[in-house]
């Protein structure tokens, strides 16, 4: 078992930045791919970020490249997502999740979620 908390959501203003944080504990963390995917209210659950289990290689969603990072840091068994130039389509619930091997834009293909942290960007 993987547990994942989420932190760092909040109220922002359009264009502003806000990092995210994953907190993991269990199994070794580092056995696993990371990746956030968030959803807005009535909309399905989108891929926005990943990153393979090393840290080394990451994609994301189109409309997230150029503003948002995803990083890892392994001693401290923590992913991260920083996000810049925040926009108001980029209101959501942030869910970090944990696969082990190869990382994946895939939703359910992740065995494991946190509970989501909201994230409202004010325009």
């Amino acid at each position: 078992q993987v547990q994942l908390v989420e932190s760092g959501g909040g109220l922002v203003q359009a264009g502003g930045p806000l990092r995210l944080s994953c907190a993991a504990s269990g199994r070794t963390f580092s056995g696993y791919a990371m990746g956030w995917f968030r959803q807005a209210p009535g909309k399905e659950r989108e891929f926005v970020a990943a990153i393979s289990v090393s840290g080394g290689s990451t994609i994301y969603a189109d409309s997230m490249k150029g503003r948002f990072t995803i990083s890892r840091d392994n001693a401290k068994n923590t992913v991260y997502l920083e996000m810049n130039s925040l926009k108001p389509e980029d209101t959501a619930v942030y869910y970090c999740a944990a696969r082990y091997g190869v990382y994946s834009a895939n939703y359910y293909s992740y065995s494991y979620w946190g509970q989501g942290t909201q994230v409202t960007v004010s325009s």
